[in-house]
């Protein structure tokens, strides 16, 4: 079914975690790069539509699933908002309920579409306590990419290239103040708490960092209890910066692109930073980079995980929803004194 050398409309359907929707723009990157008469339309969320501007032959819609396209009613509505952009074909890379009824309607027009493998039996390999299955999963960009490839546009992943970085505004330039000051981005939260490096050690990493009085340390985050305990951190250590409840999207993709290196967890922020080729480096509770969700192209040394001899259960599941008793402390076996090595070794690295 491959369309070469014709215009080709695909819709790609995302719309749940920030991360995950994140991760499409590798994917998206290496198809428009290749098939230069495919244009794309993400429909998502709308606060992730930022995540794709600037992108060529990209552009995103709006799923209101909280209220314009809530239910069957809703899907329907959407449907018929869809129908006039002519799809040729369509990619759902999230296979859920909601996205299944759509592939109902579009069947009606006899519009192609293929559903992502989400792997969930060698997920739940993966993740059980009694023979568990310890190895590496396809990773979630190659899941998407085979979408892809069922809808006669293959891909090699490796040929994507990293987003522009983006200029930035008044407004950030403003906050953030340039200087000769290497930043670093720090996002020390995650949906669920075994994902979650500890805040004190967190602030021994700010800390160290701050110490040397080389690097701005510029804090991300979400949600009032976030701001809160970043603004009070930002307060102790000269060299740090709360961003959180500061910027919207758009305005924090633009710093993030401009950051050294970014530390985060097993989290929406990696894979926001790893798409403008930012340096990552990740850290791993109860979750593990084998479950498919690790940053893209970035280097398997840049993870840094909980200690899997202490606790062998690891990954006990693939979205740190589930910790049990006993592993809440799985992730203070990361030293903060290991994190500090790990961005200075990125940040200043030592040439032969």
């Amino acid at each position: 079914m491959d369309k070469k050398g014709k215009h080709t409309h695909i819709l790609l359907l995302r719309l749940s975690a920030m991360g995950d929707v994140a991760m499409t723009v590798p994917v998206i990157q290496a198809v428009t790069e290749k098939y230069p008469e495919v244009q794309v339309t993400v429909l998502t969320k709308k606060l992730f539509m930022p995540i794709f501007n600037g992108m060529e032959r990209v552009q995103t819609i709006e799923a209101d699933v909280k209220k314009r396209h809530k239910g069957l009613i809703g899907l329907w509505r959407l449907y018929q908002e869809l129908k006039p952009l002519n799809f040729n074909a369509v990619a759902d890379l999230h296979n859920v309920l909601r996205s299944r009824v759509l592939k109902k309607y579009f069947a009606l027009e006899r519009i192609p579409i293929e559903q992502i493998d989400k792997g969930r039996k060698e997920k739940k390999a993966l993740t059980r306590s009694k023979n568990k299955v310890f190895q590496q999963l396809k990773s979630t960009h190659q899941r998407y990419a085979d979408v892809f490839t069922q809808l006669g546009f293959p891909i090699e992943l490796s040929k994507a290239k990293p987003l522009a970085r983006i200029q930035l505004s008044e407004k950030v330039l403003g906050l953030v103040q340039q200087d000769t000051k290497k930043w670093v981005g720090i996002a020390p939260f995650a949906a669920h708490e075994g994902k979650m490096y500890p805040l004190e050690h967190t602030e021994e990493v700010i800390k160290e960092l701050n110490n040397t009085n080389k690097y701005k340390i510029l804090l991300f985050g979400g949600g009032a209890k976030e701001v809160e305990l970043l603004e009070e951190l930002a307060s102790t250590y000269e060299n740090a910066l709360n961003m959180a409840g500061k910027l919207i999207l758009s305005e924090e993709l633009q710093l993030i692109s401009n950051l050294d290196v970014m530390l985060s967890m097993d989290s929406g922020n990696s894979h926001l930073a790893t798409n403008y080729g930012i340096p990552v480096v990740t850290l791993w509770g109860v979750t593990h980079p084998f479950a498919g969700f690790y940053s893209f192209n970035q280097p398997l040394e840049n993870a840094l995980l909980a200690d899997r001899e202490k606790y062998p259960l690891i990954p006990t599941s693939i979205y740190g929803n589930k910790v049990p008793e006993g592993y809440e402390n799985a992730m203070k076996t990361i030293e903060p004194k290991k994190v500090v090595e790990k961005l200075l070794s990125i940040l200043e690295p030592i040439v032969d």
